[in-house]
């Protein structure tokens, strides 16, 4: 099970030093963006996690709010301040567990992409072993054609499937070194890859 990216209590607190850096306060969604950046995208909070505890700081007198057109906007106190200074030792913690949340979350990334791409590569040796099978059962002079075409064939699918592997793992790392990897990439990746799995196999039907 994957630990929570904050402890008990600390979400709060972030909260309230993101909205001190801001002069005229910051809207729910600026506030999940900040957080989704300050993850590289590998963690982005839902709305359902940020509005309340937004709402008990305001009943703790910590934050207000205002309303802009159809947006609320959230600002920080003076007690809220005085708060978050008061803490302000608390506040590098949880900034160090951040950075280190960051990496395990990237860590999880790359997993889940490196898993995928061994699952596609197993398939495409499967349906070859399948193809194979099939030119056996043929004539002679048709099986050695189809076996050797498919031999041919495997061997520049796989040289193409390493080639792609080894372009998007240093794709995927250079994102990571650069906090720009979110969970959004691995599930386009895992659609695109399993869309590309079901043309691959539907060409050997």
């Amino acid at each position: 099970m994957t630990p929570p990216v904050f402890a008990h209590g600390h979400l709060r607190l972030y909260l309230l030093s993101l909205l001190a850096e801001s002069e005229t306060g910051m809207h729910g969604y600026e506030l999940i963006q900040a957080l989704g950046d300050r993850f590289g995208g590998t963690y982005i909070p839902s709305a359902g996690t940020i509005y309340p505890r937004l709402g008990k700081l305001e009943e703790e007198g910590l934050v207000t709010k205002a309303a802009d057109g159809r947006k609320t906007v959230y600002a920080i106190t003076a007690t809220g301040r005085a708060e978050l200074a008061s803490r302000d030792s608390e506040l590098g913690d949880i900034e160090n567990g951040v950075t280190d949340s960051v990496r395990r979350l990237a860590d999880e990334v790359r997993s889940s992409v490196n898993d995928a791409m061994k699952t596609l590569r197993a398939d495409l040796a499967s349906a070859a072993r399948d193809a194979r099978t099939e030119s056996r059962q043929a004539s002679h002079t048709v099986k050695v054609t189809q076996g050797t075409e498919s031999r041919m064939n495997l061997q520049e699918a796989e040289a193409l499937l390493q080639s792609f592997r080894h372009q998007l793992r240093s794709d995927l790392r250079g994102a990571v070194a650069g906090d720009r990897l979110g969970v959004v990439t691995v599930d386009v990746l895992r659609a695109r890859l399993d869309a590309v799995r079901s043309e691959v196999l539907a060409t050997l039907d």
